[in-house]
């Protein structure tokens, strides 16, 4: 395989297979490395608003995600202090007309393997699983890039290496070493249920979003509606690294057995039996975003609190502009570290911005006694078309 089209791409989770898609689809021969022996995504839901379903049905991913994925009629915000509903964001066809790409609530798994398929499909893209990323060199024509598979190590010429292997990232490591990932002080709880488990009422079509004091929960149907997501959201100080560890039920249930937690709250709850749960770290703003004809993508670069619902998003749109940006080089090493650069400098300033958006949500959500008071007051005051179009810079993204 020739360097001179060639890319590798570190990672075949959500942001590695759409940047493999979106690179391929402008003509260069990628070859993705995955250290697990089979593609299981770990978590359960993710939400895409329409600026990363747009580069996914610009992708052709819609006919594989038409069964699976669901749109929400409703984003209903919840507060336990007030006891129920204070606002109502409209979603649905509507506002999917309005945006020119739905809103999807969707399983990771069913995300990854509709991605999968299509990276399967695509004859200029080969997944080699169980191969691990080591190094990577720069010579005259570009990269030579160092995985290994069981005990046999491998060399591939490329003429530019990807990382999107998280945030635990082995090519930022290689990059940057003095970039850690740090801790947030919470830990989100993630389980499903099935739908049939609550009353009707419970179980409509929307995405469901309960604040309250310290601790904040949300709740949506995934799978073609018939399971629903949980993630219910508390400070902490279990910090193990990773994405998935079992939970004791009766702990997260403790949680929110207050007063101040509503019925229907705890409900949602008390049907979820199976828990896992995920230590909330993030990379810090700034990390670079390139050295010579490496890039890193997603996770890897700009892990995020998940308080704003765009850590796939974010990622989905790095490698709809990773794939841009290349596409405009002239090819020759020169010009790929500088189209590195220049991806770099399109995302730095609009992630960054997400990433504060998160944190606020998160102090947003978390409020207790008369801020929570202040807060739901000023979520009624200002009314749900408004809210909704506060989102507008983020959900009328394209490329």
């Amino acid at each position: 395989m020739a360097a001179s089209r060639t890319i590798v791409v570190a990672g075949a989770g959500i942001g590695g297979l759409t940047a493999a898609l979106s690179l391929a689809a402008h003509g260069f021969r990628i070859i993705v490395l995955e250290k697990a022996e089979r593609l299981e995504e770990t978590g359960a839901g993710l939400q895409l608003s329409p600026n990363a379903s747009r580069v996914l049905v610009e992708l052709g991913l819609q006919p594989r995600l038409a069964t699976r994925a669901v749109i929400p009629e409703a984003i209903s915000i919840m507060s336990a202090r007030h006891g129920g509903e204070i606002s109502r964001l409209p979603l649905g066809e509507a506002a999917a007309f309005r945006a020119g790409a739905p809103y999807w609530v969707v399983h990771r798994a069913d995300l990854q393997g509709a991605l999968a398929a299509a990276v399967d499909d695509h004859p200029d893209i080969e997944l080699r699983l169980g191969c691990q990323f080591e190094d990577a060199a720069p010579h005259a024509k570009g990269l030579t890039v160092v995985h290994r598979s069981g005990m046999t190590r491998h060399q591939e010429l490329a003429t530019a290496l990807i990382g999107a292997d998280g945030i635990w990232s082995t090519v930022r490591q290689h990059l940057f070493p003095q970039v850690q990932p740090q801790f947030s002080g919470l830990i989100a709880w993630r389980g499903t249920l099935d739908a049939t488990q609550l009353p009707r009422e419970y179980t409509s079509c929307r995405v469901q979003l309960w604040m309250g004091p310290n601790a904040h929960l949300v709740a949506y149907p995934i799978s073609g509606a018939r399971l629903i997501n949980v993630v219910a959201v508390v400070p902490g100080t279990w910090n193990r690294p990773g994405w998935s560890a079992p939970g004791e039920a009766a702990e997260i249930k403790n949680a929110f057995a207050s007063y101040k937690w509503p019925g229907p709250a705890r409900m949602m709850l008390n049907a979820v039996d199976d828990w896992r749960k995920w230590a909330l770290f993030t990379v810090p703003e700034g990390c670079d975003w390139s050295d010579g004809a490496v890039a890193l993508l997603g996770d890897a670069v700009h892990a995020m609190l998940p308080f704003a619902a765009q850590g796939a998003g974010m990622a989905i749109e790095d490698a709809a502009v990773l794939a841009t940006t290349l596409s405009e080089s002239a090819g020759d090493n020169a010009a790929i570290a500088a189209a590195l650069k220049r991806y770099g400098r399109l995302r730095r300033a609009r992630v960054g911005r997400v990433q504060r958006a998160a944190r606020r949500n998160g102090r947003i959500y978390h409020l207790n006694g008369p801020a929570a008071l202040a807060r739901d007051w000023s979520i009624r005051a200002i009314g749900p078309q408004r809210l909704l179009a506060r989102q507008d810079w983020i959900y009328d993204w394209r490329v």
